[in-house]
């Protein structure tokens, strides 16, 4: 019985060679990072972003690589670009890393804002999954990797649009999981701290804790190796934000409001 507490929730991903991953939303931060990472590892690259000049200029410098351009929301662009890529071959990873963050709080609260939020962070991974989860069931093989954030944890301040498409992303991996874990599939959702990227660089607050994109990539790429359900970085600022997560409603919120002065 013990022995089954130490082992790896998903097969360990340790050998790139050869693998051939698809990082959706990778023009910038966290999953260009992760891609560069996963190609320098000698794994066969396939980077999507809207971003067509940022994907050309990537796929450029990392020999070997290929780029298909893609907008998350459209969900017959999806499904083509899936269907490409499997003729092309199969997928050993698939990493769903791109996200959309304006902070909003119920003063000025913004249905198409929350709409796009939506849009962009959740129903963009449905699309993703509905084109390959039949195709990685069939084959027995391969992982689905989420990016969601500790902002999914539990409710923040200035995250009423950000926080609850994470939340669902977090749900969803582990009901992913549950589902996929005696057919092969690996699931794992990535929840990031603060991590310089696009996202974040509108901030107006103090970001304890905050590291690179390639740190990231480094925390993530170190998760797969160990076959981690979740994987959240830095450990630092996570471990507060852990303990936070358990904390009855009153005193959470109390916490909260002190440490955020609002």
């Amino acid at each position: 019985m013990s022995g089954m507490w130490l082992r790896p929730i998903n097969p360990p991903m340790r050998d790139w060679h050869g693998k051939r991953v698809w990082v959706v939303g990778a023009s910038s931060g966290i999953g260009e990072a992760t891609a560069r990472a996963l190609h320098a590892r000698g794994a066969q690259v396939v980077v999507s972003a809207r971003n067509v000049r940022a994907l050309d200029a990537w796929v450029a410098q990392h020999p070997g690589s290929a780029a298909v351009a893609l907008d998350v929301t459209d969900a017959a662009a999806v499904a083509d670009a899936a269907r490409t890529l499997l003729r092309q071959g199969g997928i050993d990873l698939v990493m769903y890393c791109a996200g959309h963050y304006r902070e909003m709080r119920a003063d000025a609260f913004d249905l198409a804002e929350i709409q796009r939020h939506w849009r962009v962070n959740f129903e963009g991974v449905l699309y993703v999954l509905d084109a390959l989860l039949p195709a990685l069931r069939r084959q027995g093989r391969g992982h689905i990797s989420v990016v969601s954030s500790v902002a999914g944890f539990r409710g923040l301040p200035k995250s009423l649009a950000y926080g609850p498409t994470k939340a669902a992303l977090i749900n969803l991996a582990e009901t992913l999981y549950l589902d996929l874990r005696h057919e092969g599939v690996g699931v794992s959702v990535v929840n990031p701290g603060f991590v310089e990227t696009p996202l974040t660089a509108h901030n107006d607050f103090h970001m304890p804790g905050l590291i690179t994109p390639d740190q990231a990539a480094h925390a993530i790429v170190r998760g797969w190796a160990a076959g981690h359900f979740e994987i959240d970085f830095p450990k630092r600022f996570t471990f507060w934000m852990r303990l936070l997560r358990l904390l009855p409603s009153r005193p959470y919120f109390a916490a909260v409001a002190r440490f955020t002065g609002l």
